[in-house]
């Protein structure tokens, strides 16, 4: 267990609104490893961000509340610290890259003092060291002309130059973890490519780990070593990203894969998953993933079933339990 950074055990986060509890998270549990990329894969509205969120306990309360689990990091449980003590934390230990680098930045303020905010909020230094520490984050993003950049405001930069200042921001203080949520949503593919690198190369340079948060399982086979697939708030199955693309287990996430389009196929149709994603106020009983589901008997509509562990590999689903020919 030593080279776990992240264990997150049970995590139920829910949501009390005026039409009932949404459970956006019932019960997940993961970890992730030192120096490990981690993926965080389903459909809009699975949990992922939440599981983001509730990692940094930034839920917003009222309407959300972690009412169970663990979030053990570095051999502590968040959710036993104090908001002062998470705020030493939250920048510091564990950084996020937002879902939207156009809206992430403040556009009053110069890319250069945003930066430079986060490095005196947690290290002592004074005006000038922080602004050399900022020039210094913006030149290992590989921002064209950071001596230039660092004094522009938000709406003066790319899409993807953007992106970077958000990266910067987040290794400013060398966190031990980086949560990247959908970091490459609103860029062009070239732009894609460059930023998923450009993580890939600091993580290794700086010795991090990353949970990277997408729906395009295209990211996922770029940059992931694992690969935990979540559907209603439930984690369906965790294997290492090689088996996840050449041999899936669950039905979802085979058919997730099913969805991807074949760009020398014209003729084929592309593949939907039919159905949608159930109500998380009024769960059906049984398999979650049972009214869309190609596989499914009756044992599916029945009962849930548990997460079984397969050869290393976890997978929620009767197939691979003794009860499937029941």
């Amino acid at each position: 267990m030593n080279d776990i950074l992240l264990q997150v055990n049970d995590l139920k986060t829910y949501f009390y609104v005026n039409e009932g509890v949404v459970k956006a998270l019932d019960g997940v549990t993961l970890n992730i490893k030192k120096g490990e990329t981690l993926g965080l894969v389903g459909e809009s509205g699975c949990g992922k961000s939440v599981t983001a969120l509730s990692i940094l306990r930034l839920i917003q309360s009222p309407p959300g509340k972690i009412v169970n689990g663990e979030i053990i990091f570095n051999n502590e449980n968040l959710l036993n610290k104090t908001s002062k003590q998470m705020r030493k934390v939250r920048g510091n230990d564990i950084a996020m890259i937002f879902q939207d680098p156009m809206t992430s930045l403040n556009p009053v303020y110069t890319i250069g003092n945003q930066i430079i905010e986060s490095i005196k909020l947690h290290q002592k230094l004074n005006n000038k060291e922080a602004r050399e520490n900022a020039l210094k984050m913006l030149k290992l993003v590989n921002m064209p002309d950071p001596e230039k950049r660092i004094d522009e405001f938000p709406h003066q930069l790319s899409g993807g130059m953007r992106q970077r200042v958000m990266i910067s921001i987040a290794l400013s203080c060398s966190p031990k973890l980086l949560i990247c949520d959908e970091p490459t949503t609103a860029l062009d593919v070239t732009i894609q490519a460059q930023i998923l690198k450009l993580i890939n190369n600091l993580k290794e340079k700086l010795n991090m780990s990353v949970m990277i948060i997408t729906h395009d399982l295209g990211v996922i086979s770029e940059v992931a070593d694992r690969v935990v697939v979540m559907y209603a708030g439930r984690i369906v199955e965790i294997s290492t990203v090689e088996v996840i693309f050449k041999k899936p287990l669950h039905p979802y996430t085979e058919a997730l894969l099913k969805s991807i389009p074949v760009i020398n196929d014209e003729k084929k149709e592309l593949y939907t998953i039919k159905g949608t994603v159930p109500n998380l106020r009024n769960r059906p009983t049984g398999c979650l993933f049972y009214p869309r589901c190609d596989y499914a008997k009756d044992i599916c509509k029945k009962t849930e079933p548990e997460l079984l562990n397969t050869n290393e590999i976890q997978v929620r689903c009767w197939k691979y339990s003794d009860r499937w020919g029941i």
